[in-house]
């Protein structure tokens, strides 16, 4: 099985998987560069799968499915046009002609109605985790976000992070500001900046660099609260304290 990037207005990826004959696409915003891949790589549509309602992730949806009349998944959301089939927390994404299955977790924060998808290998996370940093807070709250972000860190370390966008490089700028004596973080950072210096791509990331690195999964990390403390000048309790304060800085930062 491949997983391609399909990149999309500036600085979204559409995620392709496929087996060389059938393909299953992750949040299409854009109609265009998904029908071109398809049509480059000889690959018929199986399948579409939606994160959220945002248009930089549906955009595509109808275009796509009117033309390959293949099944849609998607969470329950009113703003998601189309024929799909809603799937919620624990259920299963079965796609035969490419023997895929995946799991469904709901993870609210970035929108109320966010969902990703995983198995034992992958994690398809939407715009609620990014590398080095998570989505805005546009609908949830801090205690929903947290949580989401924190079922996220309970799957296995190994599983491959695909996120939507290439937010890497400026994440990892909020990160050393937060962070600037992580060396870790330091040395990761020259690799992304060196990545980017030539338009190559720096994801998929894993779930282990982002526990060991990303900020948002850190929250109890003495090092980020001690800089989180000082920043907002008040003690941080929890992890959801630590969670709205680092959320806010990255907001204004």
């Amino acid at each position: 099985m491949n997983i391609h990037p399909i990149k999309a207005f500036t600085d979204n990826y559409i995620w392709a998987i496929h087996d060389g004959r059938w393909a299953v696409v992750v949040d299409p915003g854009d109609a265009v560069p998904v029908s071109d891949f398809l049509e480059a790589h000889d690959l018929e549509l199986a399948g579409i799968l939606i994160t959220h309602h945002h248009p930089d992730h549906i955009g595509g949806l109808e275009n796509l499915q009117s033309r390959w009349s293949c099944p849609v998944y998607a969470p329950k959301d009113e703003r998601i046009p189309g024929n799909h089939t809603t799937v919620i927390e624990g259920d299963h994404v079965r796609i035969g002609s490419l023997n895929l299955e995946l799991h469904v977790k709901e993870t609210p924060g970035h929108t109320l109605s966010h969902i990703i998808y995983y198995n034992d290998d992958w994690l398809f996370c939407g715009d609620t985790l990014f590398s080095l940093g998570c989505g805005r807070m546009f609908e949830g709250t801090p205690q929903q976000f947290q949580h989401s972000l924190a079922q996220i860190k309970a799957l296995p370390d190994h599983l491959a992070v695909y996120c939507t966008h290439e937010y890497t490089q400026s994440n990892g700028r909020f990160a050393l500001h937060v962070l600037p004596e992580d060396t870790e973080l330091k040395l990761f950072m020259d690799h992304v900046n060196n990545k980017r210096s030539q338009d190559i791509i720096t994801l998929p990331s894993t779930l282990s660099q982002e526990k060991q690195l990303n900020p948002f999964l850190r929250l109890s990390d003495p090092m980020l609260l001690n800089s989180l403390q000082k920043h907002s000048s008040r003690p941080i309790t929890s992890e959801v304290d630590a969670f709205a304060v680092l959320r806010q800085w990255k907001d204004h930062f």
